[in-house]
């Protein structure tokens, strides 16, 4: 392969979760789960590869959360990296480190890159106008500010994009009266200085190096920074004013703080060097990770983190001097759940660490839906049918049928041991040429990141492993060649030996199962393809089950958590809606409300919505006809006491005549709820 002649060793780095909260699966579909399907191809490779995690633990995000809690940042940081590290490796996220960007090790080594970079006249100074809160005594970072945006009028705004709304970028300047997210504090602009990327200065070089020496990159990562780059760039900002970061290594920059992504990125750098400091002898030093031009370097990112992964931070290192550049940059698109776009500060997702807890043992079934979803080309959507779906009909029906097939038939016919392979036929030739063929495919996907395509790749040969049983069919020899027997179940057993190679980058708890099962102790990807991976005479294990159907019930549960979220979000972000156009004493009085019993309640046939109220009004009684069935059922509601419109002329309703209507209020959530008097008053009454 070519990166096997050019490069001695490949380095692989996802983005750094803020610690302000848990991972979701939009973060998993989108960065992790691919990178680490594609780290353990290269180690199976014998491939010398570095994988490297960790969490940004800086910005405003962070400060926001510990406001909101009235805990300190440091605690907020504390709390959301031990949840997000030990969900990654439940997960099985293989990182060879996951550290922090609040590490020591961190703190000095950005500050260090930075301070070269000043003393080189790399950066330049400049003063700008920023939002003061002058009752506070401090400058507003732009995601503390909030208002109107100018382009789709969304009422809440952030100051540095639109985030749920149409999704611009934005400068807190352009807000439709802007005003701080956590107080109501009067804002002004005043002048403070900060330190400058000129992004500017390297454009040429980021034109040639992306536009001219990367046209393999990804369409959506390259058409990013193409735009980018053809609109022109503007010199960034690499400082801020906050109170929680890296302090800002120059004199006189007190209450300035490295910009978080100025800071994060160099967490890359700055994790290995704590990795090659505590394991020399393994892994060597950093410098030869990062400065020599062997290395190959991929990260792992989503869309929202093209520009700074692509532009941004190779030009901090271009101006350094002395690092790599990136090789790839294969940035996934954004996963949706269930139509909806995920949203932390909605909590419309759904977060690892739960469903950990809701799915144990359930590792490998998220990792293969979210790896059949991912969002490679175009936004993509995760449902718990579809979860349920691929799990009954896919990894259960297919992978999992096949491999207990093949097991119980073994242990069934030949007492559990992997019998002698006799002469094949022309159908045991064709099975094994199209495994083989698997290979290449499959090999091929994952170095260019179709993640997605090489999963199926390997579920085919589960696919062609069925077939081949449902046309041999062993069960109906039995009795007349075992012989014949004997060589179908030795290959059944060699595809399913060739499946523990190929789903260990995707299903790593589900391969080592398999491998547990048949006495496989080691995979190595050259033996792919191999129809002598598993010796005659070798004793297999009893079977077990890889993967269990999943019920209705428990889809049901999760379906039904979202709902109640949706609803929480609608009560929570309602507004009352405008008052309308005055009515006068006049036009009140000309509507006769009383307040009556109900007597007798029943749903309208043929009509859904439709409840039969029969209400006594204190005269002859009367029959209404309302549209509350979706919220009530007709029980309930006997003996209740409601307000109706008495007179309203009579209309007739699923042929019913309906001589009234009952006054209910529609809450925050679009329940329709039926008024009545708070205390028990004669049929009727009337209400004015």
């Amino acid at each position: 392969m070519e990166k096997e002649k050019k490069f001695a060793r490949t380095l692989v780095t996802t983005a750094l979760p803020y610690a302000n909260g848990p991972v979701h699966i939009g973060h998993l579909a989108g960065v992790y789960v691919p990178a680490d399907i594609y780290v353990r191809y290269l180690r199976l490779q014998g491939e010398n590869v570095l994988f490297v995690g960790g969490s940004d633990e800086h910005g405003v995000p962070v400060t926001q959360r510990a406001r909101k809690e009235g805990i300190t940042p440091q605690q907020v940081v504390d709390r959301y990296h031990a949840i997000i590290r030990d969900s990654f490796e439940e997960l099985g996220i293989s990182y060879d480190i996951y550290s922090r960007t609040t590490s020591k090790t961190h703190h000095q080594f950005a500050a260090e890159f930075f301070r070269k970079l000043y003393d080189e006249g790399k950066l330049i100074e400049k003063v700008t106008k920023q939002f003061y809160d002058e009752q506070d005594g401090k400058f507003l970072t732009d995601r503390d500010v909030e208002g109107e945006c100018p382009y789709c009028h969304h009422p809440a705004a952030k100051g540095n994009q639109c985030e749920d709304g149409c999704g611009r970028d934005l400068d807190p300047t352009e807000l439709i009266n802007p005003h701080a997210k956590d107080s109501d504090h009067p804002l002004v602009l005043k002048d403070t200085t900060n330190w400058f990327l000129p992004l500017n200065e390297y454009e040429g070089w980021l034109k040639e190096w992306i536009l001219e020496g990367h046209k393999e990159w990804r369409s959506n990562v390259y058409g990013q920074c193409k735009s980018w780059l053809d609109n022109g760039l503007q010199p960034r900002a690499m400082t801020r004013d906050l109170d929680w970061g890296i302090p800002v290594p120059v004199e006189g920059a007190e209450g300035k703080v490295l910009y978080v992504w100025f800071d994060a990125p160099i967490g890359y750098i700055s994790n290995t060097k704590e990795l090659c400091d505590a394991q020399p002898e393994r892994w060597g030093t950093w410098q030869q990770w990062w400065q020599q031009q062997d290395t190959r370097l991929i990260h792992f990112i989503g869309k929202d983190n093209i520009v700074f992964h692509c532009i941004i931070f190779p030009t901090m290192m271009k101006a350094h001097g002395e690092y790599v550049m990136p090789d790839n940059v294969p940035a996934n698109e954004f996963l949706n759940l269930e139509g909806d776009k995920i949203s932390t500060s909605r909590n419309w997702a759904v977060w690892l660490h739960e469903y950990l807890q809701d799915f144990p043992g359930k590792q490998d079934v998220l990792r293969y839906v979210l790896t059949a979803n991912a969002p490679e080309t175009k936004d993509n959507d995760f449902t718990w049918k579809d979860f349920q779906a691929r799990n009954n009909n896919e990894l259960v029906a297919i992978l999992g049928n096949f491999v207990n097939r093949a097991l119980v038939l073994t242990h069934k016919f030949c007492e559990g041991i992997v019998p002698e392979r006799g002469q094949l036929t022309d159908i045991d030739r064709e099975a094994i040429e199209e495994f083989k063929n698997v290979k290449a495919t499959l090999s091929d996907n994952i170095e260019h990141f179709h993640f997605r395509e090489a999963q199926k790749d390997a579920m085919n040969l589960a696919r062609i492993g069925n077939k081949y049983l449902a046309d041999t069919e062993p069960w109906k020899l039995a009795k007349t060649d075992m012989a014949r027997v004997q060589t179908i179940m030795n290959l059944a057993l060699q595809i399913t030996a060739n499946l523990s190679i190929a789903f260990e980058p995707f299903l790593p708890f589900s391969s080592a199962k398999l491998r547990s099962m048949i006495g496989i102790s080691k995979v190595d990807w050259s033996r792919l393809g191999d129809i002598d991976i598993l010796p005659a005479g070798q004793q297999l294990e009893q079977p077990v089950l890889l993967f269990e159907k999943i019920e209705d019930d428990v889809i049901q549960a999760q379906i039904d958590r979202l709902e109640r979220i949706k609803q929480e979000n609608i009560i929570n972000n309602f507004k009352p809606k405008p008052v309308t156009t005055s009515c006068t004493i006049d036009d009140f009085a000309k509507l006769d409300i009383r307040v009556g019993t109900v007597v007798a309640c029943e749903k309208v046939k043929k009509a859904d919505k439709l409840l039969k109220f029969t209400i006594d009004d204190g005269m002859a009684g009367r029959t209404i006809i309302s549209g509350i069935a979706k919220w009530y059922e007709p029980e309930e509601l006997v003996g209740k006491q409601v307000c109706f419109i008495a007179n309203f002329p009579p209309r007739k309703l699923k042929g019913i005549e309906s001589q009234g209507m009952i006054l209910s209020a529609e809450d925050a959530g679009g329940r329709l709820v039926v008024i009545g008097p708070t205390g028990p008053v004669k049929p009727g009454c009337q209400v004015g």
